[in-house]
């Protein structure tokens, strides 16, 4: 299968897909951390290219309602972001995944077909997660922990707080590179 994983700079779910045996691409504006197929550069250069399946991490900045007492000032940048959601959404490819926080993509663009959390997937963590589904089936919980702390909310600010909470866990990759793999 030929996968995009758009705006990941990690690899965690590039190669998540390449352990599963296909031919997956990372994408974002930022280097990649690990080595591997990766596309420095705009996704939109390469929503063309014929892929079986996008997993697609748009930056939930202007969008995540843990934002919403900025969202007045920042009108704007949120209607970007949210026709770039659309275009992602829109995308000529067969299956797509798209991943955010609770953010105003359910009411403005549709409601997500599936609400996930990191403790389902073998992490103690809370982190709602939502998808927006194209063609695929819900994921399914492969490893309930208990022990769930709101980890990634309580990181101390920092220049780098937006990338740590960004960053996919690795049990939600590795489901989703095993649940929408053909079998």
């Amino acid at each position: 299968m030929k996968v995009l994983v758009a705006c990941e700079y990690s690899g965690i779910v590039r190669d998540a897909f390449i352990r599963k045996g296909h031919d997956a691409l990372s994408c974002d504006l930022l280097p990649s951390e690990t080595n591997g197929p990766h596309y420095k550069g705009d996704v939109r250069n390469l929503l063309d290219q014929n892929w079986d399946l996008m997993i697609a991490h748009p930056p939930c900045t202007h969008l995540a309602v843990s934002g919403a007492r900025w969202f007045k000032n920042k009108q704007q940048e949120q209607a970007e972001a949210l026709e770039f959601v659309k275009l992602l959404l829109s995308a000529d490819i067969e299956s797509i995944a798209l991943e955010n926080p609770v953010s105003v993509i359910s009411s403005k663009v549709r409601k997500p077909d599936q609400i996930i959390q990191p403790w389902q997937y073998g992490h103690g963590e809370t982190k709602a997660t939502c998808l927006w589904l194209k063609n695929l089936p819900k994921l399914e919980p492969t490893k309930v922990v208990d022990g769930r702390e709101p980890r990634v909310h309580m990181m101390s600010p920092g220049p780098n707080r937006w990338k740590e909470r960004s960053r996919t866990f690795t049990g939600i990759a590795q489901a989703m590179a095993e649940q929408w793999s053909p079998p």
